[in-house]
């Protein structure tokens, strides 16, 4: 058994929040063996920008080939993961999140979807080539990208966009630019905030890119917003995978489906550990509604790139909205 490295007091600071929250047993779940799971993939993304998805075909086995791999990982001492760091954007980060101040309970190992790339960076970490890691690494990325692309298709589908595969050749280019993201959240019990107050882990923010693919452990700590702003609390469940919608595919149906924003609460006596794929497009993709989706609408966003987007979130705090500077203005009428 591999036990996740423990930080000190002193590694980390304290951040709290004081927002009531609710244990929503309700979060959507979309079944992919079945029939009409495009509808429920829809009605998800614009309800929630957010659903589970169960009956997804990807091996147990994968799945924790990777999480083994990466658990022994994180119990490596703090100077040999820092070989990998600080993240230049990718590589092994600890307390920060980003360049502009953002802190949480956490640790990462931040990575590119290029074997390639990934392969140079671990192996600076490791001395040597870490073959076991890298291969769990490229399954489970290949996976998730699979998944991602179905998923895309079904949205098409459910839309009655055409091509069907609209979305998803963005994640199949060779130039998509997607990412892939290994977090550890030790148990932080000495720290524990009274009067209801939590620790955080990852502080709220919507994720930019088109998709993103989430699995973790059987701890709790995952938060979505609704629209009315309150904050829930999503159940785990190791044997599942978790949908957001990003930020870029909120533009491209032009707001039909919603970015979702979420956060993670650190847990007082456990690690919780996830694994997250990013499903980004080309960095010069061009990113505005479909005209097919407009019904005669206005369009609601200017049109930008993947990298001109990219770089003004680099800029941002996490809890920014970062959509608001490409929303067009409307005059009241």
């Amino acid at each position: 058994m591999v036990v996740f490295s423990k930080p000190t007091i002193a590694d980390y600071p304290l951040i709290i929040n004081c927002k009531s929250t609710t244990l929503c047993p309700g979060i959507p779940i979309v079944d992919l063996s079945e029939p009409d799971a495009k509808q429920f993939v829809v009605k998800s993304c614009e309800e929630y920008g957010f659903f589970k998805v169960v009956n997804h075909g990807v091996p147990l086995e994968l799945i924790s080939r990777l999480e083994n791999e990466a658990a022994m990982f994180f119990s490596f001492p703090l100077s040999e993961k820092q070989k990998g760091g600080p993240p230049d954007p990718f590589g092994y980060g600890n307390k920060s999140i980003g360049p502009n101040g953002d802190v949480g309970w956490i640790e990462y190992l931040l990575l590119t979807a290029n074997q390639e790339l990934n392969s140079q960076k671990l192996t600076a970490i490791f001395g040597k080539y870490p073959e076991k890691l890298c291969s769990a690494l490229n399954d489970y990325v290949s996976a998730m990208k699979k998944m991602a692309c179905e998923l895309l298709e079904l949205m098409a589908d459910g839309l009655s966009v055409k091509p069907r595969n609209i979305f998803s050749k963005l994640l199949m280019d060779e130039q998509s630019d997607s990412v892939f993201r290994l977090n550890n959240y030790p148990p932080c019990q000495e720290l524990q905030a009274p009067n209801g107050k939590n620790m955080i882990g990852f502080g709220e923010h919507t994720d930019p890119q088109i998709i993103s693919v989430l699995r973790s452990n059987n701890t709790s700590g995952l938060q979505i917003s609704l629209r009315n702003g309150s904050w829930i609390s999503v159940p785990p469940d190791a044997n599942s995978f978790f949908i957001n919608v990003g930020d870029s595919l909120q533009v491209m149906t032009n707001a039909r489906f919603k970015s979702v924003r979420h956060r993670v609460l650190a847990n007082s006596s456990k690690s919780r550990f996830s694994m997250i794929y990013f499903g980004g497009p080309p960095l010069n993709e061009k990113i505005a509604p479909l005209p097919s989706l407009m019904e005669g609408k206005e369009s609601l966003y200017k049109e930008f790139t993947w990298f001109e987007y990219k770089k003004s979130a680099y800029k941002s705090r996490l809890g920014d909205n970062r959509l608001s500077q490409f929303e067009r203005m409307f005059e009241a009428v």
